[in-house]
């Protein structure tokens, strides 16, 4: 996507600036607010703790930050749920620990501005819904330079 290191410099500080606006979006299909927090900004850079995103992963990401609110006000269909049990890295008692925790995700589809991207909604136990990542609905396969879908783990998309 790019090799400018400027630009992406430009474009990561722009949606970061862009994020820190945000606080919440009232998402109709799910009857109440989507909450933009630390969490979510960090999954745009990092694919799980301490394993960054490769450069044009983030840069992508960034760039549709944008349409992220106009697409969860927007939803009133949902594409797709994964409820599953997760250790979750929890604040608890002043210390840091990681509990096993149920977690549903939740996946909405828009074609937005020839964007086709997927966004996910996820919710820790009954706590309140976080946004958790924006993908592209296409990428591409290094090896064949082929377009591929994004189809793994939400909690690593």
């Amino acid at each position: 996507m790019t090799n400018n290191t400027d630009d992406f410099e430009f474009i990561k500080e722009t949606g970061e600036s862009y994020y820190k606006t945000l606080t919440k979006i009232y998402c109709p299909y799910l009857k109440g607010d989507v909450h933009f927090n630390a969490e979510g900004i960090e999954h745009l850079k990092f694919k799980k703790r301490k394993t960054a995103r490769a450069i044009n992963d983030q840069y992508m990401r960034f760039k549709l930050l944008k349409i992220v609110p106009e697409i969860i006000a927007a939803s009133h269909t949902l594409q797709g749920i994964l409820v599953t049990k997760r250790f979750e890295h929890l604040k608890i008692n002043s210390r840091w620990e990681y509990r096993l925790k149920p977690v549903t995700y939740y996946e909405f589809i828009a074609i937005i501005r020839r964007n086709r991207i997927k966004i996910i909604v996820k919710q820790v136990e009954n706590n309140q819904r976080m946004f958790w990542s924006i993908i592209p609905y296409w990428g591409m396969d290094k090896t064949t330079t082929t377009r591929i879908l994004h189809e793994g783990l939400p909690e690593e998309d």
